[in-house]
């Protein structure tokens, strides 16, 4: 498996295992709900209802997000490698491992730490299209496109 190949799979297994717990926690929080629903009532079960319901909103946010998240990851394929920047490219810039797909936490692969971004975020934006030997600055950062996998 090559290095990108790793990069692809750790993060497409982290996003499915956000998935999973938002999926496990709403489902608790249902079957939480319908069991209180038996046997309590007044103020403090309708209280205890609405916090619950707004708890499972709130995951099911964020469900959706890392659901949006796989469906790109999904998109890529960690085999095909370009001489341009396009997403799931994995690129190295000043010394710097970054794999264009989703933003992403940092990650280390064989030691090696790997940032994910997106392609629309400010480095993401300077990075797409473009090759190796490249030069830009962002934020009064100098930065040189080293190379492209």
């Amino acid at each position: 498996m090559t290095f990108k190949e790793k990069i692809y799979s750790h993060y497409t297994q982290m996003v499915q295992d956000r998935i999973d717990v938002f999926r496990d926690m709403i489902s608790n929080l249902t079957e939480d709900s319908k069991n209180d629903a038996k046997g309590s009532a007044g103020d403090k079960h309708e209280t205890a209802l609405s916090m619950m319901h707004i708890e499972q909103e709130k995951l099911t946010t964020k469900l959706k997000e890392a659901i949006e998240q796989k469906a790109i990851l999904d998109k890529i394929d960690p085999l095909k490698t370009t001489e341009n920047i396009v997403l799931g490219s994995l690129v190295k810039a000043n010394g710097i491992y970054l794999y264009v797909s989703v933003a992403l936490p940092k990650i280390t692969i064989d030691g090696i730490n790997v940032i994910a971004l997106s392609p629309q975020s400010p480095l993401g934006n300077h990075l797409m299209g473009n090759k190796a030997g490249f030069q830009f600055e962002i934020n009064k950062t100098h930065y040189t496109i080293e190379s492209v996998a």
